[in-house]
């Protein structure tokens, strides 16, 4: 994975600084003195992907063991790209988004830092990643949830329909957001505001049909990336959500719409229960065929997060609260961003399962706030969203514009380039890259 920061774009020739060598060594050396003194084992990740082809744009990517810059324990990354429209989005994305996503990330962040610094850094690699991607002049779009496992907690980014949901000791706990405009009438006043037309399908006669679009497009989703047709204030600021979870473990099923459109939640766990992950994905992807058949590309991701064999069973003491920066920092709930899927009424949150951060808000400023709590997330000559390097005086504050007095001032960070403020303006509805058009085509989704 490509270093991160100033100091890390330096060094391309693939040896390794005497620096970096004695901080990964004495990394290596608190981690085995904690687990030693500690007793701490990090749970183990197996997951595994099914799928059937209906237009060939759905793509999965399943990467068990990441390794991190400069040190510290790998990770596992899981993302399921539904593309509409072409599957050039998709493919773009699989291929890009974690990498934009892990340049976003400072180097040098200890564990409980780097976990900190991740929701704020997977709104910028989703709109890095859509910004490249609108560059190569394509019209199709995707829908993306990634899963970011380290140890025990697991952060989740979506845009789209995808969703992603976890079992945990018999409780179901949903970690994406549906972005469908039926879903959500913040998301419906948010793009009509920026210049947009929400509304269904006109046929002959002046009837009304199918789901609520977004015009011109007919795309039926709030949030993506690519969608270059559709108009910018189809956005892809991501929903992100991040738990920790028990000594327990979890199962973690990510799926397209093929899958939820046919099955509930209850009963996508329920019918692969007790399988491993290969055989699981494959009987929800069955069960879901079977009864609705195969009319969209239909996939699943299964993940389990095992925990050490020789964990003790004994009862865990209560958590203490505010202790340390990881927990005391993200305990935001944002309930207007909430998912909103028809069978979540019959869900309960799981009571080991305790929730960091939560954020949908579609607030671009907000979601790169200078006031968060890692000191050194920001660099005061780099764009916060596309890491390119600004001279003395080229960058612009996210803040700029903003009426609110007191807190914030146009010169605090973080910064953009001036092609990620123009990103900025046309996702808020400040410039308009094409005129709307009438409700007189096919969906794209």
């Amino acid at each position: 994975m490509a270093a991160v920061g100033v100091a890390g774009r330096r060094r391309r020739s693939g040896s390794v600084a005497l620096g970096d060598l004695l901080r990964r060594e004495a990394s290596a050396e608190r981690a085995s003195a904690s687990a030693a003194a500690g007793g701490e084992r990090r749970p183990s990740v197996a997951a595994a992907q099914a799928g059937r082809a209906k237009k060939g744009e759905d793509f999965v990517l399943l990467k068990p063991a990441c390794e991190r810059h400069p040190c510290g324990a790998p990770f596992s990354a899981f993302a399921l790209f539904d593309g509409h429209n072409g599957s050039a989005a998709a493919v773009y994305s699989k291929e890009n988004l974690l990498n934009n996503v892990m340049c976003c990330v400072p180097a040098d962040l200890s564990g409980d830092e780097w976990l900190a610094a991740l929701p704020r850094a997977l709104v910028a690699g989703f709109v890095k990643t859509d910004k490249d991607f609108q560059t190569r002049a394509h019209s199709s779009g995707t829908t993306v949830t990634l899963v970011i496992i380290d140890g025990s907690v697991v952060t989740v980014a979506s845009v789209g329909d995808s969703r992603c949901v976890l079992e945990a000791e018999g409780s179901i706990y949903h970690l994406s957001a549906d972005h469908r405009f039926d879903a959500s009438e913040e998301e419906v006043g948010r793009v009509t505001e920026c210049g947009g037309e929400v509304g269904r399908l006109n046929v002959i006669g002046g009837a009304e049909i199918g789901p609520l679009r977004c015009w011109p497009g007919g795309l039926c989703l709030s949030r993506s990336i690519g969608d270059q047709d559709v108009g910018e204030f189809i956005i892809p600021v991501p929903y992100v959500k991040q738990i920790k979870l028990s000594s327990a473990g979890g199962r973690i099923i990510i799926s397209s719409d093929g899958v939820w459109d046919a099955l509930t939640v209850e009963t996508a766990f329920s019918c692969a229960r007790g399988l491993p992950p290969e055989s699981a994905a494959d009987q929800i992807v069955k069960e879901a065929v079977e009864s609705k058949g195969l009319r969209d590309d239909t996939t699943c991701i299964v993940i389990d997060i095992i925990p050490p064999e020789k964990l003790s069973p004994t009862v865990q003491p209560p958590k203490k609260a505010g202790k340390g920066l990881f927990k005391s920092i993200f305990h935001r709930k944002t309930t207007s961003d909430s998912p909103s899927h028809a069978d979540k009424d019959q869900c309960t949150q799981p009571d080991l399962v305790e929730e960091v951060f939560e954020d949908g808000c579609p607030s671009l400023s907000r979601r790169l706030d200078s006031e968060y709590p890692v000191w050194n997330m920001f660099k005061l000559f780099i764009c916060a969203i596309c890491q390119v390097e600004l001279e003395s005086g080229q960058g612009i504050s996210i803040h700029e514009g903003l009426s609110k007095s007191g807190k914030l001032r146009p010169w605090d960070g973080p910064f953009l380039c001036h092609s990620c403020q123009e990103k900025k303006e046309t996702m808020e509805g400040k410039r308009h890259s094409r005129d709307s058009s009438s409700r007189n085509s096919g969906s794209s989704e």
